[in-house]
């Protein structure tokens, strides 16, 4: 994290620039691209969010990567609001009740090692203000193919009232995607969508 700090924010965060210009190198290195996806650091095809460029911000910096824990380990503060402040028995604790694996095992310990890592990072009563259409990575949905990667409510005119006023209403569809870089999988995803849901209307 000091390193993506130090370095030049790149145009999209690779495996080379992970090895080259963090030093990262190995296979302890290989979780960390999925891992800033996951916390809303990077977007799927690897692009840095506003989230990541406010962390890199010194005045933003602490604040933003509070946002970023909230995002990635969400089920944990659905469950305890104050999950950042449980000492780390009570952490696996919350954590086991999520997961649902056996007491003890390794998965668990290294999500809890990689939660209190990041909230080293964090400061969770600075709040942040930024527009968190930018935040994370999202996906929406149009009558044909997704449009871009902001969150925006789609309209369609399903009735009309005496009169003849249509009765608008709004909804919105969020994909939570797999962590993948094969373009394969989100186009059948999209495809499997439009077919099935979005020509219905």
């Amino acid at each position: 994290m000091d390193k993506i700090i130090e370095a030049k924010t790149p145009e999209r965060f690779t495996q080379d620039f992970l090895e080259t210009k963090l030093g990262a190198k190995g296979g302890s290195a290989r979780p960390i691209i999925p891992l800033l996806k996951r916390i809303g650091f990077l977007q799927q095809d690897g692009s840095t969010t506003e989230l990541y460029r406010k962390f890199r911000n010194t005045s933003t910096s602490k604040a933003a990567m509070a946002k970023a824990i909230k995002h990635g380990y969400a089920e944990l503060f659905e469950r305890n609001e104050y999950a950042y402040e449980l000492p780390k028995p009570k952490l696996l604790e919350l954590i086991g009740e999520v997961s649902g694996a056996e007491k003890g095992n390794s998965a668990d310990a290294l999500t809890a090692s990689t939660f209190l890592n990041l909230k080293e990072y964090a400061d969770f009563e600075d709040d942040l203000e930024m527009d968190d259409t930018a935040e994370v990575a999202q996906v929406n949905i149009s009558q044909n193919l997704p449009a871009s990667n902001h969150h925006t409510p789609m309209e369609q005119t399903v009735a009309t009232q005496q009169g003849g006023t249509p009765l608008n209403l709004s909804y919105t569809i969020n994909l939570n995607l797999p962590e993948t870089d094969d373009i394969k999988v989100f186009n059948a995803i999209f495809q499997s969508l439009n077919e099935n849901i979005l020509k219905r209307n």
